[in-house]
């Protein structure tokens, strides 16, 4: 123990050490929330490639189908027919 309180390297990492966790820029904590903000943003991005894939299939099935059109129309944005009548029904 005597021989590494007289070594220049120990006090030299105790520096580093105590610069690392407090001082610096880069300093420890600010690494982890760094990591964990690029873990949710990595989370996000597959949210949103999963949901850009599921809108891409729904816009192709729109595209080549015309019965699922209408029904979609009807329903989304309460379309009709000419001699049609829609009664929205409301839940409280």
């Amino acid at each position: 123990m005597q021989h590494l309180l007289r070594n220049k390297y120990f006090y030299t990492l105790i520096f580093f050490l105590v610069w690392m966790l407090f001082f610096d820029q880069n300093r420890f904590t600010n690494q982890y929330k760094l990591q964990k903000d690029l873990s949710n943003l990595e989370a996000q991005k597959e949210y949103y490639l999963t949901e850009i894939e599921e809108q891409t299939r729904i816009t192709k099935a729109l595209e080549s189908d015309t019965v699922l059109l209408e029904k979609f129309a009807r329903e989304k944005y309460l379309m009709k027919r000419d001699n049609e009548v829609i009664y929205v029904i409301v839940k409280e």
